[in-house]
């Protein structure tokens, strides 16, 4: 029995028909502008050279000595982010926008040329926002400020490719418009949710960037008085004068008036000084003029002082003077002082110091004044 020849099966092209076009198309495109396919990817080879350059000037920026958050240290650093893919696609996309290639080549390239240069812009906004923040919080170095960096990150580069993915979905046709309102509803129901943190936080990261106070410094609110010992992203860790220590939720402390006493250029200090009513008329009009030599003696400014009242017991003196840099002049001790030495001088003056008394006075039935003890009596004593 004779044998059949083989059946010839038909060659059937199983690539995506798409591709095949695209391939076919690129070759004619090739066969007719070959000249001007050679001098654009000249160009394209020059402009991947200027921004490889401009990549390698940004690092060089970034590294120099000096403000290292300077503005061009800044720039710098957004510079060198530049990648390498964004680099060939600028280049791709001169070289087919002046070569005429075939429209399926001139939409991909165009289409990846959009997301290189989204996400592009996404990474230079992020280095230069970071870059920003932290020059205007660069005096402060404190364990809060980092945490609240680390934070401030997430939060901008979150930001910033979640924006990125949109217009890249909106490119390739997507509906974004859902999207958008979802994420919106969504942030509006999670800042509800958490109104208390949210409010905390953005608390704390005012009282970095705005500097009320500094961790250290001595501040008054309400009627506390207490040194800074932590800037939280809660809470502000405070110790009081009297030793205890405050937690307090950064939301709240900002919402009182507070008082920094630790920039004080000068601290007024305020005496009371009361004297005997038998003081004589040219001590008690010397006064003012013995306290002023007492405070520019101690090195301290004086502000004024004299007779404010008269007292149930006494003649009231007040004298204010002002203690310069307290930093260096411990105030209290100041304190301490001015007030032995004007104890000291009024002691050399016979000034007496006035204190609670009371005289009795009795009287007959007719309302003469007399004695409360026989007279006899008072000369034998």
């Amino acid at each position: 029995m004779a044998k059949k020849d083989p059946v010839a099966l038909p060659q059937i092209d199983v690539r995506p028909p798409n591709l095949v076009e695209m391939w076919q198309s690129t070759l004619h495109w090739f066969s007719l502008h070959s000249l001007q396919i050679l001098i654009a990817v000249g160009a394209a080879v020059l402009i991947y050279t200027l921004l490889t350059g401009l990549r390698s000037l940004g690092k060089r920026l970034k590294g120099a000595p000096g403000d290292t958050l300077g503005f061009a240290n800044v720039a710098g650093r957004a510079f060198a982010r530049t990648t390498h893919f964004f680099m060939a696609m600028v280049a791709a996309r001169l070289v087919v926008s002046y070569a005429n290639p075939p429209q399926m080549v001139l939409k991909t390239v165009a289409f990846l040329f959009t997301i290189a240069a989204v996400f592009q812009c996404a990474i230079w906004a992020r280095e230069i926002i970071l870059g920003l923040v932290e020059r205007r919080t660069s005096a402060d170095e404190s364990q809060s400020l980092a945490n609240a960096m680390g934070l401030i990150r997430v939060l901008v580069t979150f930001a910033l490719f979640a924006i990125a993915l949109i217009v890249v979905l909106d490119n390739l046709g997507v509906n974004v418009t859902g999207l958008v309102a979802g994420l919106g509803i969504g942030g509006i129901a999670i800042g509800l949710a958490a109104q208390g943190i949210f409010s905390d936080l953005f608390a704390a990261l005012s009282i970095i960037f705005d500097k009320p106070f500094r961790q250290g410094e001595v501040i008054t609110y309400d009627q506390t008085t207490a040194r800074v010992e932590h800037i939280g992203l809660k809470s502000t860790h405070l110790r009081a004068m009297s030793g205890e220590k405050k937690v307090i939720s950064n939301a709240n402390l900002l919402q009182k008036e507070i008082t920094s006493l630790q920039m004080l250029a000068q601290r007024r200090v305020t005496f009371a000084i009361g004297i005997i009513y038998q003081t004589p008329e040219e001590k008690a009009e010397a006064i003012p003029a013995m306290l002023k030599e007492i405070v520019e003696a101690e090195g301290h400014i004086f502000v004024n002082a004299g007779l404010v009242s008269f007292g149930a017991s006494s003649l009231d003196y007040q004298l204010n003077f002002d203690v310069p840099d307290p930093d260096t002049h411990d105030y209290f001790l100041s304190r301490h002082r001015v007030g032995l030495a004007i104890w000291k001088r009024f002691n050399a003056e016979g000034i007496e110091f006035a204190y609670p008394t009371q005289t009795s006075f009795t009287a007959a039935p007719d309302g003469r004044a007399i004695m409360p003890y026989p007279e006899g009596h008072a000369r034998l004593a």
